[in-house]
């Protein structure tokens, strides 16, 4: 596949509170086919860990990996 499903963008940054409804979400989109891209952000906003993931969807790295040849 391509393109992601239902129309989901190529690129997409995963925020929120560091919890187990933001690691099922990393998650969800692992299962769907999104590759990790960089290393997780964390900060703490004074209440709370806020935590962020890039994913990237794999003909995005292909393709910018023959852009780049």
């Amino acid at each position: 596949m391509s393109q992601p499903p239902d129309g989901l963008p190529i690129y997409r940054i995963i925020t929120g509170v560091d919890d187990a409804a933001f690691c099922r979400r990393v998650s969800e989109a692992l299962g769907l086919g999104y590759k990790l891209y960089g290393s997780p952000a964390a900060t703490f906003n004074g209440t709370s860990v806020i935590v962020a993931q890039a994913i990237v969807w794999p003909s995005a790295l292909t393709d910018a990996s023959t852009a780049r040849n």
